[in-house]
């Protein structure tokens, strides 16, 4: 049976760079090995295929959005019920759609519902750095400062896909310092699915460059333990994605309905 990736968030696990190389991933193939037996199969072949799909650049013109059930048990070399299983699990979590008599999908998020994601998001995380600020301690801001400024570079030499992980990082690190649980789960979910928007996103309009004079506000707000500053330095820095994304990806929902169609 043919699974297909439908316009949803990612192109078929599609995309990735090659850990040796750095040649883009179309492919989910590219990035399979077979499963040691070592590991309890169903949750681990749902752990390597959620995994793939996270790393792939599904809003990528070419991204291959289709899943073939046969294709990913030969690569894993696995039956295929664990590979069903997964499947019913990644649709569960949002990450793949099962369409009847058609196919499984890695699922691509529309326009609109990403710019909803980035408002949520913006939300969150400002709230989260005005919490930062009363009970953050310094060495947990010196030690945030040092990851940034070590992943700076990456932007610098245009190293977007490591820069891009960074920069996912040192947001999820706000969330974890405001000392909010609720707050910083909240925020995975949607992590989760801005990972893949966050890839497309900083290699356009010299945005990487520009992360990272916004991260080093951030920062200076932190450690000035103002909190209305570094609430507001994070939900600009995040809304400047919302409006970029609402400016330019003005081709995202005609490219989703052309890959369904072609499915």
């Amino acid at each position: 049976m043919v699974y297909h990736i439908h316009n949803a968030s990612r192109p078929t696990l599609g995309v990735w760079l090659d850990a040796l190389g750095g040649v883009p991933r179309v492919s989910i193939g590219d990035s399979l090995n077979p499963i040691s037996v070592n590991f309890t199969l169903k949750d681990h072949t749902f752990e390597v295929l959620r995994e793939a799909i996270l790393g792939m650049n599904i809003y990528h013109p070419d991204a291959d959005l289709r899943l073939d059930e046969r294709q990913l048990a030969e690569r894993l070399a696995v039956s295929r019920t664990p590979i069903r299983e997964a499947l019913a699990r990644l649709a569960h979590e949002g990450l793949v759609q099962i369409v009847p008599r058609r196919g499984v999908f890695v699922l691509r998020k529309s326009r609109d519902e990403i710019l909803q994601m980035v408002v949520t998001w913006a939300a969150l995380e400002s709230m989260a750095a005005r919490l930062a600020t009363e009970v953050a301690s310094d060495a947990d801001l010196r030690a945030l400062r040092r990851f940034a400024m070590r992943h700076s570079s990456d932007a610098a030499r245009a190293e977007l896909e490591e820069y891009s992980d960074a920069n996912i990082k040192f947001h999820q690190t706000i969330l974890e310092l405001s000392g909010c649980e609720l707050l910083k789960t909240t925020a995975d979910g949607l992590f989760t699915h801005m990972k893949a928007v966050r890839r497309r996103a900083m290699g356009e309009s010299d945005r990487a460059r520009k992360s990272v004079a916004d991260h080093i506000e951030i920062l200076e707000a932190l450690e000035a333990r103002d909190a209305d500053l570094a609430s507001r330095r994070v939900r600009e820095h995040t809304m400047r994605l919302h409006d970029h994304i609402h400016k330019t990806w003005t081709r995202l929902e005609s490219l989703g309905s052309a890959r369904t169609e072609a499915g």
